[in-house]
């Protein structure tokens, strides 16, 4: 199915929610559970934002929202940053890929580490991270000449993003859940 018309039929369906097109494929997620899914989504967006408030007016931290990439792909992430200068709008629906993504992978894990992990690679996502909650794992890739890399964290168990500096992010403690240690950092502490 094209993007388009994925667009229009989802577009005129009232309550149909969470619905993606991947690769040309309509996927419906699974219902969501609070333990592997919401509550990490909730840490990987605090992330963000304790960066975008360090950078007010250059970066937006976002949930979910639907992103219009290519003829094939129209992606939910669960957590994205953008570059403000950047990022375009049509109709309310972001038009350019995001520049980092966070995928909270449960359910939809192989779907995120292949379908969605090709479409991100091919459409430009700077920093792709997929979050394997149930596996307590963070998969973090890099966009390096058109194809993603895996960034290993450093002896601490940090690592720092290429691309936006003073993001940082303490891997065990995100694994852990540990909002505080998390937050501290990005924020330099």
């Amino acid at each position: 199915m094209s993007r388009a018309e994925f667009h229009r039929v989802y577009s005129d369906c009232e309550g149909l929610e969470g619905v993606e097109l991947i690769e040309g494929v309509v996927c419906m997620s699974s219902p969501v559970r609070i333990i592997h899914h919401t509550r990490p989504q909730t840490l990987a967006l605090r992330w963000l934002t304790a960066y975008e408030e360090r950078n007010p007016g250059l970066v937006e931290a976002l949930g979910p929202g639907s992103v219009l990439l290519d003829d094939a792909n129209e992606p939910i992430p669960d957590v994205m940053l953008l570059r403000t200068a950047t990022a375009e709008f049509v109709d309310g629906y972001l038009t350019t890929a995001p520049d980092l993504i966070i995928e909270i992978a449960a359910s939809s894990k192989a779907r995120d580490l292949h379908q969605k992990k090709r479409a991100y690679e091919r459409n430009g996502v700077g920093d792709y991270l997929v979050w394997r909650v149930e596996d307590r794992a963070l998969d973090w890739f890099i966009l390096r000449d058109g194809l993603y890399f895996r960034r290993e964290p450093d002896t601490d168990g940090v690592i720092a993003s290429e691309q936006f500096p003073g993001l940082r992010l303490d891997v065990p403690a995100l694994l852990a859940m540990d909002r505080k240690r998390v937050l501290a950092a990005v924020r330099g502490r």
